[in-house]
């Protein structure tokens, strides 16, 4: 008789859609990630290309990954105990397992990539918040007062005054009669236009730039005090955490090691 050799089955490795310094997101969990983006857009009427969602989703992978590699790596500990807690915390603010489950099948969940994209947002949302929180309070920051004009004639127009010995504040309030042109405090990465914020960081209080040409129109700028340590708006800070975090992905970026095996 011919002797038969039992043959192991041996597990086929699943696709990976990206790999981030050797851990990867498989095909599977990143075509999943991919449908709830475009569902979430189609919901509200939001239109993008399917390689604009691709991207976006790539973005996203390679983001949460390092931020999350980056939070093992500063001791960050979560145990399956504390994975299931923050399950249970969700499965009840969803009205019970059943409903977690029904959630994690209509987005294309199974039990495992849930669990490992939950530990994984968390990770990240750690570190991310580490990042973030290291944003300062306070900053150097000007108070200034802007005529904004559509059209470079009456920009003119309004300089020659200004050379003339009319208040500043007089022209502001002829073209902006509710603010007067005020600008309140922002530092010099809190306003649209970049070129306007700069010159007026190069001035003294009590000085006014030359007409200033930008995307919206053409500016001239008084500065009428100036803080080392002013307190940031919420909406400074949060300008500054975000390009905090993004100048730390960046350079996060630069020193790992990044392959994206999708189209």
């Amino acid at each position: 008789a011919v002797p038969t050799v039992e043959v192991t089955p041996t597990n086929t490795p699943e696709a990976l859609a990206l790999k981030v310094n050797g851990e990867g997101i498989t095909l599977a969990d990143y075509n999943a990630a991919l449908k709830r983006l475009q569902d979430a857009q189609q919901s509200i009427n939001q239109s993008a290309t399917e390689a604009e969602q691709k991207a976006a989703v790539t973005e996203n992978l390679v983001s949460e990954l390092l931020l999350a590699q980056a939070a093992i790596q500063a001791g960050q500990v979560l145990d399956d105990a504390a994975l299931q807690q923050r399950m249970d915390v969700l499965a009840a603010e969803i009205g019970g397992t059943e409903k977690l489950v029904e959630w994690q099948q209509r987005y294309g969940y199974t039990p495992e990539s849930f669990r490992s994209d939950l530990k994984r947002s968390i990770l990240a949302s750690w570190q991310r918040d580490l990042i973030i929180n290291t944003v300062p309070t306070t900053a150097d920051q000007v108070h200034a007062r802007q005529i904004l004009v559509l059209d470079v004639d009456n920009a003119n127009l309004a300089y020659a005054q200004l050379q003339t010995g009319t208040e500043f504040e007089t022209i502001a309030y002829a073209y902006d009669p509710q603010l007067g042109g005020d600008l309140s405090w922002f530092p010099v990465w809190g306003l649209t236009q970049q070129n306007v914020a700069d010159a007026a960081f190069a001035l003294q209080p009590g000085e006014y730039t030359e007409v200033i040409k930008s995307p919206i129109g053409y500016h001239i700028v008084y500065v009428i005090e100036r803080d080392a340590n002013h307190v940031l708006s919420v909406n400074a800070r949060r300008l500054l955490q975000e390009r905090t975090l993004q100048d730390w992905l960046t350079a996060a970026k630069a020193a790992s090691t990044i392959e994206i095996l999708v189209n």
